[in-house]
């Protein structure tokens, strides 16, 4: 029960993108979350984490690009399905556009998932946006994963950066310094950016020597970075505990190679060296944050 006088709560404050919680009518807002497989998706931990966006609001199909026109099927091969009954089915890479609305907020999402493409990348960028612009998407988050060196016994590393100045000032964050070739995921997030869209760019790092798929604890650091830029609360217990069984796999098997061991705590002491100064309090103050929130959803 409210303290104020006429028995009403406080409105909540605004998360990032302008998301708002339990608010009665507030004004929509559409945020555009894109992944990619291939050269962008170390582990397959970005796609992964949107396929879990997908399925966990129960988004539904409305739009795909015309493969053919943007695929090499001998560089991006299709795949042989069988059904229940063993009935074959050809799965074409694509790229496909969902939609879905977060209960109890004002936020839809817009999901893509996606295959790099073969050729023609600015048709397949102005498709892709023209999309975004017909279903009136506010922001874009770009979603990515690459291999570095990192422990796999330490949190995943996600780098995130934006070229649009108020999400900058907004989030507390810096402008991509990166040179170099780029993929799919780099060139939609410049483009949409051009285009007028504020752009954020998620990036984790996966360990280089277990660079297999699937990479569940990379796929937690991006989902619990995505519950504080959507301001959703996510059901994440399971990936969690394949995150935990996935890393007492890796430590076996690095006990088996005392090559590797020395390898990863040559790893472990240069990241608890760099990250020494980031036990700070705005990063308890982020731990607590998302403890209330769980609590207030649970109950």
């Amino acid at each position: 029960m409210s303290n104020f006088d006429d028995g009403a709560s406080p409105a909540p404050q605004p998360g990032p993108f302008g998301v708002v919680r339990e608010s009665g009518d507030p004004e929509r807002v559409t945020v555009l979350v894109a992944a990619f497989e291939g050269w962008n998706d170390a582990g397959d931990a970005a796609t992964d984490a949107v396929q879990f966006l997908a399925e966990h609001f129960g988004a539904k199909d409305v739009f795909e690009v015309t493969s053919d026109d943007y695929y090499d099927y001998q560089f991006s091969r299709p795949v042989v399905r069988r059904s229940a009954t063993g009935e074959a089915k050809i799965a074409w890479p694509t790229t496909r556009l969902s939609t879905a609305s977060v209960p109890g907020t004002n936020l839809d999402l817009v999901l893509l998932h996606g295959w790099e493409p073969s050729y023609r990348w600015r048709s397949f960028t102005a498709e892709l946006l023209e999309q975004a612009t017909l279903l009136d998407v506010d922001f874009v988050v770009m979603v990515g994963a690459l291999l570095a060196d990192v422990p796999h016994t330490r949190p995943i590393p996600v780098t995130k950066t934006s070229d649009t100045a108020e999400l900058q000032e907004e989030l507390n964050i810096d402008s991509s310094q990166y040179e170099g070739p780029t993929g799919i995921v780099g060139v939609l997030s410049h483009m949409a950016s051009l285009g007028g869209f504020p752009t954020v760019s998620l990036w984790a790092a996966v360990p280089h020597y277990v660079a297999q798929s699937p990479s569940p604890k990379a796929e937690l650091a991006l989902l619990r970075e995505l519950e504080e830029l959507l301001s959703v609360t996510l059901p994440l217990d399971v990936i969690a505990e394949d995150a935990e069984a996935w890393e007492r796999g890796v430590n076996e098997l690095a006990a088996d190679d005392p090559e590797i061991a020395a390898y990863v705590q040559q790893l472990e002491e240069a990241k608890d060296t760099t990250d020494l100064p980031e036990a700070t309090g705005d990063a308890i103050a982020k731990e607590f944050e998302r403890y209330l929130r769980r609590r207030r959803d649970d109950k």
